[in-house]
């Protein structure tokens, strides 16, 4: 690891705590249903954890009994960030911020209308502010 990489690691590591930094800098994921935004109905704007990019608006969250907070679009489609992971023997799309790269779920074509998508997120990757 370069020492650039290392001294950003090590910010990450001071700012978020050991939970966020698991899930949103090495891509992990929380348990269902113990996330503090997973069943959350305040009106708000959710944020990266790590950099504070607007992501998704409340008016977008749905309940989609999955156990994570799940909305149908974000905010802007330009502050998330789409690739294909292959990881765990399955073929998904993970969702990242597109200003950090942290890591904040994924994607899947399931959802309710308009845009049929679920966009599945772990709390821990996210700070919302109220409306």
């Amino acid at each position: 690891m370069s020492d650039d990489r290392k001294g950003a690691e090590d910010e990450w590591r001071r700012k978020l705590t050991p939970e966020q930094f698991r899930i949103a800098r090495e891509k992990g994921t929380e348990r269902a249903f113990t996330g503090k935004y997973h069943d959350s109905t305040e009106p708000g704007i959710y944020k990266c954890v790590c950099c504070g990019t607007p992501l998704f608006d409340s008016d977008a969250k749905f309940d989609s009994g999955t156990g994570w907070p799940s909305f149908t679009a974000p905010v802007d489609s330009a502050n998330v960030k789409l690739e294909t992971d292959a990881s765990h023997g399955m073929r998904r799309t993970e969702v990242m911020c597109n200003s950090c790269h942290a890591h904040l779920g994924h994607v899947f074509p399931d959802g309710p209308g308009p845009t049929g998508q679920r966009f599945c997120i772990n709390s821990a990757s996210l700070d919302k502010e109220s409306k």
